[in-house]
């Protein structure tokens, strides 16, 4: 893929898999979410499988033999709880985000089901919070990725063009959202999807992880 010189005015950033590593939260939730209808926990594989397939609103049929709202109920409420202590920051993250608020505005947007306040809490524990010019949850929009109603907002609030922008994140739903609204779009291999699942959904670029987007920066 031909990678091109970018230089945009907002960078539209995911969290889970792109700045903090959930991996540990998504194995906890899962244990409970088992625990709930009576069964053991799975191969990873399969746990890994289980948020993909949610976010995408996908049939999770043939991985949970059991009362599927039940699965769910206990998985989101454990989820959003374990997140606190069980995600940490991805290597280098620290300094990278450091380097790309001098290089654009920041603004965070996650598809957690939980208030701003939590978020914005969990980012000034890792000490990058006071490089987000905005943050915004599943709370803060009617419709979350792979909507871009909150990349539009970001893009209302910062005034500035759709073509100054761009988003990156490791979810097939942070491209999606940004080729809905208009603006650049960057996967990152850095969380749960792999390279050809994010090329089926054609993005500008695809790249290792985020500290990798300093390098075709301007």
């Amino acid at each position: 893929m031909c990678v091109r010189m970018l230089k945009p005015k907002c960078i539209f950033l995911d969290l889970d898999g792109t700045i903090v590593d959930p991996r540990q939260a998504y194995v906890e939730a899962a244990r409970i979410g088992f625990h709930a209808i009576g069964q053991e926990l799975p191969e990873v594989s399969v746990v890994f499988e289980i948020p993909k397939r949610m976010e995408q609103s996908r049939a999770l049929d043939d991985l949970i033999n059991g009362d599927l709202s039940i699965f769910k109920r206990a998985y989101f409420q454990a989820y959003h709880v374990v997140t606190e202590e069980k995600t940490t920051l991805l290597p280098n993250m620290l300094k990278t985000v450091e380097a790309l608020s001098l290089k654009a505005k920041l603004a965070l947007i996650t598809m957690r089901h939980v208030p701003n306040q939590a978020v914005v809490k969990e980012l000034d524990f890792f000490g990058i919070g006071k490089y987000f010019s905005s943050v915004m949850t599943a709370f803060d929009t009617s419709k979350p990725k792979p909507s871009p109603e909150a990349i539009f907002r970001g893009i209302e609030k910062f005034n500035v063009e759709t073509c100054d922008c761009l988003i990156a994140g490791d979810s097939i739903n942070d491209i999606k959202a940004g080729k809905a609204a208009g603006i650049k779009t960057v996967g990152l291999l850095s969380g749960l999807y792999f390279h050809d699942e994010l090329a089926k959904e054609d993005p500008n670029m695809i790249l290792p992880d985020l500290s990798k987007l300093l390098d075709v920066l301007e």
